[in-house]
């Protein structure tokens, strides 16, 4: 299962990714299943199989044709700058030979609202594979990675099998987001199916509890974000780079703001009627918050300068702590 041959090997460096075909399944084993089905029985599994006999097995396996360009995330996200030195220390290792790419599993490890899921989705951005997330947070099924058995009412396959068998790519960036929220409530572990999926060696055979096929998940990207790593089982945080991401400091919040400013105003129409800048005390203020708050706060400052017709955000049009708009004028 890890026969690869090349699709469009491009050499210019950075700009399009090397894509090889790679097969994560294979179909003899998909049409033995099928075949043991009795008629008119397991609908869902057998429309699992048709569709895996439909789509073929064969995935985009990429890697970038050099190294990429990553100083604008090390400009949007400075935090992250030691986990983007090991990002691209991996992708040096692999950028001229036919190597394929590999990145070892990563736990970002952080306090809430400092941009680890959204560093997540630039990394899958980055590299120019699919992505696939869960949210271990909203869980509700101890078998959301590995799939549940066919025999159960409602079973459905993993997060892991969908991710590569509907999606494109054999190394998707795979997102566990907040790892540390799963509780010990659910008849199966959650996190069991990730002791063999963050091995390389036993990836190459992953079997999803629901269409009992191996599927090769050995490419996958995986990340994963937590809060607190106390309650990660120390196996998994063996298996894993873990990088303690903390909040900016002042000046790089600063420079965050601007960025997003900018961003912003230059993605809208509307946004061209505003200054090109933001005043430095506004900077200073939403520099006080995390970056995933940043976002709202000019949003909610843009929709109030213009409600007061100015083409200026001021301190009076962001958010108070509580959400509440500031008051805004003849304040006796």
């Amino acid at each position: 299962m890890t026969r690869t041959h090349e699709l469009v090997p491009v050499p210019k460096r950075g700009a399009i990714p090397i894509a090889k075909m790679r097969p994560v399944y294979r179909c003899d084993d998909v049409e033995r299943r099928l075949q043991k089905l009795p008629p008119k029985e397991h609908e869902s599994l057998r429309a699992t199989y048709e569709r895996m006999l439909e789509k073929g097995p064969e995935r985009f396996q990429v890697k970038p044709a050099g190294l990429p360009a990553m100083e604008h995330l090390y400009d949007e996200m400075p935090n992250f700058a030691d986990v983007l030195d090991g990002v691209k220390r991996q992708l040096a290792l692999c950028e001229d030979s036919r190597d394929a790419l590999e990145i070892t599993p990563t736990l970002l490890l952080g306090p809430p609202g400092v941009g680890k899921t959204h560093f997540a989705r630039q990394l899958a951005g980055l590299l120019g594979t699919g992505m696939g997330f869960v949210s271990m947070s909203s869980l509700t099924a101890g078998w959301v990675l590995s799939g549940a058995s066919s025999q159960w009412k409602g079973a459905r396959p993993g997060k892991v099998f969908e991710t590569l068998v509907d999606g494109q790519y054999a190394n998707p960036v795979m997102v566990i987001d907040e790892i540390d929220k799963t509780t010990g409530e659910h008849a199966y572990d959650p996190l069991g199916a990730l002791y063999s999926l963050l091995e390389v060696d036993t990836a190459h055979a992953f079997t999803d509890e629901f269409a009992e096929v191996a599927i090769d998940a050995s490419q996958v990207i995986w990340v994963a974000t937590a809060n607190d790593e106390r309650s990660i089982p120390e196996p998994i945080l063996n298996r894993m780079n873990v990088y303690e991401v903390q909040a900016p400091d002042a000046e790089a919040a600063r420079g965050i703001a601007r960025r997003m400013y900018r961003s912003i105003r230059d993605a809208h129409d509307w946004g061209q009627r505003f200054d090109p800048e933001p005043p430095l005390p506004v900077l200073d203020k939403l520099a006080e918050l995390a970056p995933r708050e940043m976002r709202r706060a000019w949003m909610t400052a843009f929709g109030n300068a213009k409600l007061d017709g100015r083409h200026a955000i001021e301190l009076r049009d962001l958010p108070d702590g509580s959400g509440r708009r500031r008051p805004m004028g003849f304040v006796q």
